[in-house]
Parts: structure tokens; sequence; C-alpha cells
């Protein structure tokens, strides 16, 4: 890189850290004046002695803190994930704005070096977060999946719990029914399960103690097996197994809506190759959830890319009128990426349809640095 590259990706790289820590600390703050008064009632049961001593002032807000690190340190890690986008193209703002401010841009023009040099190591660094994002989403995020999902009252805890599982349609369109599904076990407990026809009709009715899912089924804890449907009634038999693509994972993503977001690619295709995955609908949901995360990071660059030319201007300019023309254009452009990437447009493949947004912005991209005047 030349001295010109390291002088603004220097720049670049400063504003980049100083927003993401000004962001983080923003939400963090809010988030534990809101709820001080939770983490300090779970200090106190957990800083509480044996004899049932009450905990000194200073222990107390020692076990406090870690309880707020513990719960939001993964938490920050996915926020990481929502806001570099918008990260990234206020720190260009704000680069590029000093710049003009200190008419780095004129000295440049006189030295014979075009302004479309300036957008190069912006856009490297650009992609350098962008990788991070990809490792975070692809190789973190899925390991912590269970840290993310606890609220404030479960702090300290790894544990998520059982919760009841309401009438649940799989891939094939069986339903499943359960008292409780313990999700540290991935264990099913009181199961109904009632298999239906293509007309949707009952032709068959499992019960079971408990099940537990391998291999892509559920192993059965003395289950029984009734047909329905017929004239007569006829004898349960056993049954130790069925096959289905209702699985522990989906079962969480059922359970807690921000579960689905932390899947990595790879367990995204795992769940779209089994053959029981039949029903259309939930297919089109994991196609969108596994290309849409890179729809929403080419989008993210492409916004940046459509809001440089609004900085990199030949003659100084007011910059907050520069901002207030950006902004809305460079809000939208993120906006759409993260809606194109979740929305289901009619008559289109979901793996093409996340990408519409790209498709959009890459025109509007290609047409603001063609149009830049050096």
């Amino acid at each position: 890189m030349t001295i010109l590259d390291r002088y603004i990706a220097r720049q670049y790289l400063f504003n980049v850290f100083a927003l993401l820590v000004i962001l983080f600390s923003f939400v963090l703050v809010i988030d534990v004046s809101l709820n001080l008064d939770r983490f300090l009632r779970i200090a106190d049961r957990l800083a509480t002695s044996d004899a049932g001593d009450a905990p000194g002032a200073i222990r107390r807000w020692i076990v406090t803190l870690l309880l707020i690190a513990d719960l939001w340190w993964p938490k920050l890690l996915q926020l990481y994930n929502f806001l570099i986008g918008m990260v990234l193209v206020g720190a260009m703002g704000f680069t590029f704005s000093q710049m003009t401010k200190h008419r780095e841009f004129i000295a440049m023009m006189a030295a014979g070096v075009g302004l479309h040099r300036v957008m190069r190591p912006v856009i490297v660094i650009a992609l350098c977060f962008t990788g991070l994002q990809i490792i975070n989403m692809e190789f973190i995020i899925p390991k912590i999946a269970p840290l993310l999902v606890r609220d404030h009252g479960e702090a300290g805890t790894r544990q998520l719990g059982s919760a009841s599982v309401p009438l649940t349609l799989d891939g094939s369109g069986t339903l499943f029914r359960a008292a409780s599904f313990d999700a540290d076990t991935d264990t099913l407990t009181g199961v109904y399960i009632l298999e239906r026809d293509s007309q949707g009709k009952a032709t068959r009715a499992i019960t079971a103690d408990s099940a537990t899912y391998r291999d892509g089924g559920w192993d059965l804890a003395t289950g029984q097996a009734q047909s329905r449907g017929k004239a007569y009634i006829e004898k349960s038999v056993p049954i130790a197994r069925i096959e289905s693509s209702l699985d522990p994972t989906e079962l969480r993503m059922n359970r807690y809506e921000s579960y689905s977001q932390a899947l990595s690619f790879m367990q995204v295709s795992q769940m779209l190759n089994r053959d029981t995955l039949t029903d259309p609908a939930t297919r089109a949901r994991y196609t969108r959830i596994k290309w849409g995360r890179f729809a929403v990071m080419i989008s993210s660059l492409l916004a940046l890319v459509i809001a440089m030319p609004f900085y990199i201007t030949r003659e100084p300019k007011n910059m907050v009128l520069q901002s207030i023309k950006c902004a809305p254009i460079a809000i939208i452009s993120l906006i759409g990426g993260v809606l194109g990437a979740s929305a289901s447009i009619p008559g289109i493949p979901p793996a093409l349809g996340v990408f519409i947004p790209v498709m959009l912005l890459s025109i509007i991209a290609i047409s603001q640095v063609s149009s830049m005047k050096t």
C-alpha cells in the first residue's frame, strides 16, 4: 500500500472502531440502566453465602458486573453482524468529511491523483470487516447460539430449560406435540404424533413417553402406534422410531425467534438436504436464511459505494448538507438489503429473490461511481 492508502486506511479504521465502541456502549448502558434491578437481584441470590449471610457491597457489585458481562458478550458479537454495514457507511462519512475539511482532496488533485483513488483503501478495509463478519456468523455465533436466547433473568446460566411444544408441522405434513422439550438434552416427553395423508386426513396416531433425535428421526421410548381413518379401531402396535425433518434445531427456532439467525451456512444446508423436508414454505424459509446473509453483506458494501460520491467532491462543500442528502439513500439501501433477504417475492425462487436488492443496488452503485467528477 502507498502512503496515501495507509493514511486513509488508518483514518477509516479509527472511525470504524470508534463508532463500534460508541454504539456498543450506548446499547449496553441503556439496557443495563433499564434492567439493573434484575441484575442486582440475581447477584444477591448468587453471592449469598451458604449460611444465608447477605453479600457485602463490593462482592455484590462484582457479581453484578460479571453477570452483565456474561449476558452481553455473546450479544455484542451478534450485534456486530447487525451494525457493521451501518458503521462502515458512517465511518466513511466521517473520514471523508475530515479530509474535505483539511482540503486534502484538493491537494491530491493538484498532485495528479484522481478522486476515484481514495475509494480503494476504504473498500479494502470494508472487505476485511465483512470477512470478520463471515467468520463470526459461520463459526462463532453457531457455537454460542444457546447463550444468545437468554433473557436478563437467565444471566449466569447455561441451560435453556424445558417448554411445551404446541402442534407443529414437520416437512412432510406430520403433526408433533409434546408436553415438554428439553433444549439442553434435546429430549421430548409426553409425545403425541399424528401422521396425515396428502389430503390432510389422519392416518396414524403415535404416542410415546419420550423421544430423542438421532440420524434424521426420533427414537421413541415405549412408543405405540394406532391406525386412524378406518371403520373399525385397530389395536396399538409398538413403534421404536419415526423419521422426520423436525429436529431439535427447528424446535429451538420455533421457541426462540432469533435462533434462526444463529445457524451457520452448513447447518441450514443440512436441513435443506433432508428427504423428509417436503413442505415448500419451510424449504423457502430455510433457503432465504441460507442465502440471505450473503445478500445482506453485499448490499451493505454496495450501500457504502453508493454513499461515497456524496463525500468525495472536487471542491469543498457543506458536509452536513451532503450527509442530509446521503442519509436517506444509504438507509434505504441498507434496509432494502435486509428486507429483501427476509421477504418472499411471489413467482421468484427464494435463492434468487434474496439477491433482487443486490441487483438494483449494483445498478445504482455503478451509476454513482461513473458520475463522480474528478
